[in-house]
């Protein structure tokens, strides 16, 4: 899962990107309106942390241009205390959450999961597909309810295979939303880590669709 951090404060920002990361997400970020807006108008995130009070332009306009253009990733928005006219607006132009500073990370990881669970049609915490149960709030996946070892980079695969099952997902999707803008993309990487995965899962739950890319279901 890839998530836009838009914050211009830089201690903030850099413990917002280094819990992203650390949760096993891919980060990418801007410190301005302009840089926010155009980051969000081309490329495909899966949630955005949005601060408000941006140079520039301000937050409540840039989520007003993505919701204008139709972008609707899931947007957590970051307003100051007791400012509920903030609040208010930002529900109002689009904003899907908020949450207000100062926060504790464990509050702003657990509305993130909610979020992109939701944008995928999820309501719990513990996403299902057969025989496997991959726990968001904690990173963990279960087979027949034991469990099963993944790297970091394994993890984020599946996470957005389970996010999505049934929905086939070509290299190029899985690439955008796996890595963030400056990582050195090799859609290579992708099949070798669908590779490993296909070790560690039911036989066929990871399905080849000839000429689109992948597709998890469930065993016959």
């Amino acid at each position: 899962m890839r998530i836009l951090v838009v914050e211009d404060e830089p201690t903030l920002a850099q413990q917002l990107t280094d819990a992203l990361t650390d949760a096993g997400y891919a980060v990418d970020r801007a410190d301005n309106g302009l840089d926010a807006h155009y980051l969000g108008d081309t490329e495909p995130f899966d949630a955005v942390v949005l601060d408000l009070g941006l140079p520039q332009m301000d937050g409540l306009t840039v989520l007003g241009k993505w919701r204008s253009a139709g972008r609707a990733m899931p947007v957590l928005i970051l307003t100051a205390r007791d400012d509920w006219h903030q609040k208010v607006a930002g529900i109002d132009a689009g904003a899907d959450d908020y949450l207000t500073k100062p926060f504790h990370m464990a509050e702003l990881l657990a509305r993130l999961r909610a979020l992109i669970r939701r944008a995928g049609g999820h309501a719990s915490a513990l996403l299902n597909c057969g025989p496997l149960c991959l726990d968001t709030r904690n990173s963990q996946l279960t087979r027949d309810g034991q469990p099963v070892s993944l790297t970091s980079h394994e993890y984020r695969v599946l996470s957005y295979f389970m996010h999505h099952p049934g929905k086939v997902i070509s290299r190029t999707e899985l690439t955008e939303h796996l890595y963030a803008q400056d990582f050195d993309r090799d859609s290579n990487t992708i099949e070798v880590f669908v590779g490993r995965l296909r070790k560690k899962l039911p036989e066929g739950m990871i399905e080849t669709v000839r000429g689109l890319g992948y597709r998890l279901i469930e065993p016959a």
